[in-house]
This record gives C-alpha cells, sequence and structure tokens, in this order.
C-alpha cells in the first residue's frame, strides 16, 4: 500500500512539472506574441492553456483518490493538499496568459502597443516568463526560489511604469485602448503574483510554515 501511495505521490509531481513547462511555454509564446503581434503564436498560447486545464483536472481527480483512499497524514497529506494548490496556481496562469493572447488576436494584424508602452509589456512578459521557467525547477526539485521578493518588486515598478505610461498616451488613443492594456498588464503581474505563491507552497511542503505565515513574516519589519 506504502509503496503504490509513493508511486502516485510521484506520478503527481511528474504531472505538476510537465504543468509547469505548459505555463512557462504559454509565457514565452504570449511574449512572443506581444511583441510580433504573431497570431499563430496566440493560437499556440490557447492550446497550451487548453492542454493545462486538462491536466489540472486529472491532478485534480487523482489527489481526491489519494485522500479518499490513503487517507494520508502529516508530511503526506502535505504534499497531496501542496500539489491541488500548485496546480491551482498554474490553472490560473494558463488562463492570464490566455487573456493576453486573446487581446493579440484581437488587435491583429496591428500590434497590441507601441513605443515605450510596448517596451514596458514586453519587459513585464519576459519577466513572467523567467519566473515560470524558475518554478518548473522548484516543482521537479523542490527547491524554492531564493529572489522571488526582487521579481515581485521589479513587476511592480514595471506595471507603475505603464500606468504612467498609459495615462500620457495620446488624446487619439480611446480609453477603451488605455483600459485594455491596463488590463493586460494586470494580467502578467498577476502571473508572477502566482509564481510567488507557488514558491510558498513549495516551501509550506519543506517547513511545514502555511504560505499566509510566509507572507505575514516577509511584511513584518526588522527591527
Amino acid at each position: 500500500m506504502r509503496t503504490q501511495f509513493t508511486r502516485e505521490l510521484v506520478a503527481l509531481t511528474q504531472d505538476l512539472t510537465q504543468m509547469c513547462r505548459l505555463a512557462h511555454d504559454a509565457a514565452e509564446r504570449v511574449t512572443h506574441a506581444l511583441a510580433a503581434a504573431d497570431l499563430a503564436a496566440t493560437y499556440e498560447v490557447f492550446a497550451l492553456d487548453e492542454q493545462l486545464q486538462k491536466m489540472y483536472a486529472a491532478c485534480e481527480a487523482r489527489t481526491v483518490v489519494l485522500l479518499a483512499l490513503q487517507a494520508p497524514v502529516a508530511r503526506d497529506l502535505r504534499h497531496v493538499v501542496t500539489a491541488i494548490q500548485i496546480a491551482g496556481e498554474l490553472s490560473r496562469i494558463g488562463r492570464l496568459t490566455s487573456g493576453v493572447a486573446d487581446q493579440v488576436y484581437g488587435a491583429h494584424p496591428e500590434p497590441v502597443a507601441r513605443g515605450q508602452v510596448a517596451d514596458t509589456i514586453g519587459a513585464m512578459g519576459r519577466l513572467a516568463t523567467a519566473r515560470t521557467a524558475i518554478a518548473v525547477d522548484g516543482v521537479a526539485n523542490g527547491r524554492p526560489a531564493t529572489d522571488q521578493a526582487a521579481a515581485v518588486t521589479e513587476m511592480r515598478e514595471l506595471h507603475g511604469r505603464l500606468r504612467t505610461a498609459l495615462a500620457g498616451s495620446p488624446a487619439d488613443r480611446p480609453i477603451g485602448a488605455a483600459i485594455d492594456l491596463a488590463l493586460l498588464g494586470h494580467h502578467l503581474e498577476r502571473c508572477v503574483d502566482h509564481t510567488g505563491r507557488i514558491d510558498r507552497l513549495i516551501r509550506f511542503l519543506e517547513t511545514g510554515v502555511p504560505p499566509t505565515a510566509q507572507e505575514e513574516a516577509a511584511d513584518t519589519p526588522v527591527e
């Protein structure tokens, strides 16, 4: 029974690693689509998101079976619960990148943005791609990132730069277009937020410290 449970946990980790790779590929392809107004890349993002959602449903079903039939306790229970939470975070990244791809698709054949706005959105996409790549390693090897706070700060600065650029947009740009671009930036920022949540979940699996407690500790000033 224990051997079977261990095999199931290994298979679950492998599925999560594959989901991470799909999320990374989606972030990478949507960043390319933004830069090049590439319609083919947007279709790839939609397909990757579809795969992510299917794998999320499969992981959810697997964890329910493990909980019902194996009744894990202690670290094993933590492993199963953490796995479904990580799968949920990856599912949300897929939805967010698909939302960005929707905007690229709607603007085609024109680019979503130009000039400083395009440069800032491109930087946000590259950061989201880099963080999902780190998540792949973290899930596969149980290694939480050490620089997540810096990445979150960088993304927030980029988003602030985007808002400033949109506030100074040309008068001939429709208000709706500026709102869409602000939402696009929000989607990319949320992708990085979700990788931060994955990092805290990996740390929870390793230490037993809940993600909320980790957030409170990070927010507590050092005296």
